[in-house]
Parts: C-alpha cells; sequence; structure tokens
C-alpha cells in the first residue's frame, strides 16, 4: 500500500514515514501545498491514500482535497489539523475528506484511522488474493502456499501483492517501482530484478509463475 504524505513540518514527517514505513506501507513525503496537489492530481492511481496537512505552505489541504474531488479522484484523504472547532471540523470534512485526526496525535491512532480508511470497499481491494495456491492477506500481510507461510520482506511483499492484484497482465518495471518504493529511487536502478530474484527462490517450485518479459517487465503466469 502507498501513501501520498503533504505535510511541512519535517520533524513530523520524519516520525510518521519511519512509522508507517515499518508496517510496510511505502510513504511518498511532499512539504508544499502546491507541489503535492500537482503530485496527487497527475499521480493519484499510484496511491491507495493521502495524508494532507492542513496549513500547508502556497496551498492549503482543504483546497488540495476539493480540487481532487472536483477531478473525481476517489483516493480516501485524510486531514492533519490543529483546529479543534466543530465548525472547522465539518468544514474539512465538507471539503471531501474522509477523516481528520487534531494535532497532537499519537501514532497508533494515525495507523488505526489509516486502516479504517483502507478497509472501506473498494472493487479491487478484496480481503485476500488469491492466484492458484498461493494466498496473500494485505490486512494480515502474510502470505501462503499450499498451506505453508512464506517469510517475505516488505518489499517481496509489496511486490508479490501489486502483481496478484494484475494477474496475468505484463507489468512495467517502472510500473513497480513506482508502487512499491518511494519516488526517490531511479528508473534506472536493477533493484526490481534483485528483488524479483530473491522472491522467485522463496516461491520454489512455483517460481515460474514470474515470468521476465524481455525489456518490458513481469507477468504473473496463470
Amino acid at each position: 500500500m502507498k501513501i501520498l504524505l503533504i505535510e511541512d513540518d519535517a520533524a513530523l514527517v520524519s516520525a510518521l514515514k519511519i512509522g508507517l514505513e515499518k508496517d510496510g506501507f511505502v510513504v511518498d513525503a511532499i512539504s508544499d501545498g502546491e507541489e503535492g496537489k500537482k503530485r496527487f492530481e497527475v499521480h493519484s492511481d499510484a496511491y491507495d491514500l493521502a495524508i494532507l496537512d492542513l496549513g500547508l505552505p502556497n496551498v492549503s489541504g482543504d483546497l488540495i482535497c476539493s480540487h481532487v474531488r472536483s477531478k473525481g479522484i476517489k483516493t480516501p484523504i485524510l486531514i492533519l489539523t490543529g483546529k479543534s472547532k466543530t465548525e472547522d471540523k465539518v468544514e474539512v470534512l465538507n471539503s471531501g475528506a474522509d477523516d481528520y485526526l487534531t494535532k497532537p496525535f499519537s501514532l497508533d491512532e494515525l495507523k488505526a484511522r489509516v486502516r479504517a480508511l483502507l478497509r472501506r470497499p473498494k472493487p479491487l481491494l478484496q480481503t485476500e488474493l488469491v492466484h492458484g495456491d498461493i494466498v496473500l492477506n494485505p490486512t494480515t500481510r502474510k502470505v501462503s502456499m499450499g498451506g505453508t507461510e512464506i517469510a517475505l520482506t516488505l518489499k517481496e511483499f509489496g511486490m508479490l501483492e501489486y502483481m496478484m492484484r494484475n494477474p496475468n497482465q505484463v507489468v512495467l518495471r517502472d510500473d513497480i517501482l513506482d508502487h512499491v518504493w518511494d519516488f526517490n529511487f531511479s528508473s534506472l536502478s536493477n533493484i526490481v530484478d534483485v528483488h524479483i530474484n530473491k522472491l522467485r527462490k522463496k516461491l520454489g517450485s512455483k517460481s515460474n509463475i514470474l515470468e521476465t518479459v524481455r525489456g518490458v517487465g513481469y507477468r504473473l503466469k496463470a
């Protein structure tokens, strides 16, 4: 799961990024409201959820929220705000936010709200993903093959989850990089290929289902 975090408090960004990534999320962080708005609008399909600070430089969080909603973008949005008055909260929700969290807050509460938003029904987010005898549960973050659990790293899990959501389709290396790593990684890196090889080894006898499409990417075969 990938999160867009638009927040200008560097210390808070660092704490949230570390805390969320420990739970297996990929987090792209942007500190400027205008830059964040453009990123959200252009790359909304790359994110499962957005966390927006209300008081951002150049463009506020509520304006970003109302803007992307006007574009038909339905990505869940959690607003972070220092305002606690009822009318302020109502205004935030009316702008199109799905939830809000008043500062200061605990990391555990933020994680709980993130999980709650991600549990809301979506056509492409099943409770379990099944491909042959491979079963992946995005909530428990467990993968089993033939009933036996497989221990995967966070990146291996993210890659397998993304490919199981797109079975029998050629998935570009850049698409995998965009969904499983943050935007600081270069598309020229061979990091995707390295992790695919590690994933193949862990799949053992099923490793042939990860097909290499030369010069393009990979396909999870039926």
